[in-house]
């Protein structure tokens, strides 16, 4: 069984992948600077009551490094940074510092270095640390450059070079898209966007990827999309003005939106579908449990839980309500 965990993170991402392997993927961080005093661990879920219909989850948002200490984690094979913004990298020194760090996945697409001051919501250290990284001066780290389509040891191969390994596949970017984000294009349109083989259907992770980048994808990968178990909505689910044609193809059976306002988020975009999501400000944390016959869906929120499948009781290890099954 291979788990992975969607975090509830205010306002970017972080995902977890614990593969079958024994290793351990960190898509993107945020929040790795909150304080642990006022954050949630991965030890114990923690029921919160609805307020008006909102579950105000998201004000609680969990700090990665606390969650990995709540589940023992201690060594990540890969750290796979989707594009260089800084909500998918605040806390990024923390977790060099907190964790041993194998591998790092650089799309090379480049930005220039945000403007830091006193007062402001990132540290000026996760970009310093990042870069250190990315520029192999961090001896204990090897740093890889794959674009679209690469294959290689463990990432989607064996040690004997068959398919398998961690079941990770890059959609997106490939050279000539990093080229026109490197010239002046828009970062976004840079994001990895990774589909994970999972025993119990795909799941897509795309980090911020716009039109560009879905564009591409469509054109070059629509059968690797099609027929998704679960999406992770780009950008947050945030409209971002953006071409959805990419849901069309994949009609995804399950998406997840992150934290961003709510004026923000594109539920038409889902609801015209009839595409189901559930949010973070909804669940909280969220843990997916792939099986050969399909994910088991786990969260954080009780409240949220007893609303979505009543009568429901099965807990995971860390006390996260099952609400359903999502069969590919």
């Amino acid at each position: 069984m291979s788990t992975l965990h969607f975090l509830n993170v205010n306002p970017g991402d972080c995902t977890i992948i614990q593969h079958n392997t024994g290793h351990i993927t960190m898509v993107d961080i945020c929040c790795g600077n909150q304080s642990e005093a006022v954050t949630k661990t991965a030890e114990f879920a923690i029921e919160r009551k609805a307020v008006l219909g909102n579950f105000q989850m998201c004000n609680q948002s969990t700090n990665p490094l606390a969650y990995l200490k709540g589940l023992g984690i201690t060594d990540i094979f890969r750290f796979i940074l989707t594009h260089p913004d800084m909500d998918h990298l605040d806390g990024f020194n923390a977790l060099m510092d907190g964790v041993t760090v194998s591998n790092y996945w650089d799309s090379e697409v480049r930005r220039e270095k945000p403007a830091f001051g006193a007062g402001g919501q990132y540290l000026e250290a996760d970009w310093d640390k990042h870069v250190s990284v990315r520029d192999g001066k961090e001896s204990a780290v090897t740093v890889v450059t794959p674009k679209s389509g690469s294959r290689f040891k463990y990432a989607n191969k064996t040690d004997s070079s068959d398919d398998g390994g961690d079941g990770l596949h890059i959609l997106a970017p490939d050279k000539d898209i990093v080229d026109v984000i490197n010239n002046g294009g828009d970062v976004n349109d840079g994001s990895y966007v990774l589909l994970y083989h999972s025993a119990g259907g795909k799941i897509i992770i795309p980090g911020d990827a716009h039109d560009a980048t879905w564009d591409y994808v469509l054109e070059n990968h629509k059968k690797d999309i099609e027929d998704a178990s679960i999406l992770i909505a780009p950008h947050h689910g945030r409209g971002s003005n953006r071409n959805y044609d990419f849901l069309d193809a994949m009609q995804p059976k399950l998406s997840f939106f992150g934290c961003a306002p709510s004026k923000d988020l594109d539920y038409a975009a889902w609801s015209n579908r009839g595409l189901e999501k559930i949010t973070s400000n909804q669940a909280g944390n969220i843990v997916l449990e792939s099986h050969s016959d399909g994910i088991d869906v786990y969260i954080e929120n009780t409240s949220f839980a007893d609303k979505y499948a009543p009568g429901a009781t099965e807990v995971n290890t860390q006390g996260y309500r099952w609400i359903k099954r999502v069969v590919a």
